[in-house]
């Protein structure tokens, strides 16, 4: 069984890694200086993806900065609509989620 302690740590790592993505997609979108418009066009194909992945990470670091605010409220694990609380397991598998599995349907 997972503790508060060790999901706060998985939460907080993942929250690193995310960043360091953000960081290096921003760096990759800024960084094409290629004049031919062939290896242009390829280059907004790739961008488009690229920012696709930022915005994903964007709202998981989002669902991670509530996940820890409620940590640090001392909420976390607890249903935000229902109150009741959030399985282990279910935990276990979407760390920063706020809902249990009936009110997430």
């Amino acid at each position: 069984m997972t503790t508060t302690c060790q999901r706060k740590a998985v939460l907080m790592a993942r929250q690193d890694t995310l960043h360091r993505r953000i960081g290096g997609i921003s760096e990759e979108l800024t960084s094409h200086q290629e004049k031919d418009w062939e290896e242009l066009a390829t280059q907004r194909e790739a961008d488009e993806v690229l920012e696709t992945l930022g915005v994903e990470a964007q709202i998981e670091l989002r669902m991670i900065a509530g996940a820890l605010a409620r940590l640090e409220a001392g909420n976390y694990g607890n249903c935000q609509v229902c109150g009741a609380p959030i399985e282990a397991v279910r935990l276990d598998i979407l760390p920063d989620t706020p809902f249990c599995k009936d009110c997430a349907l």
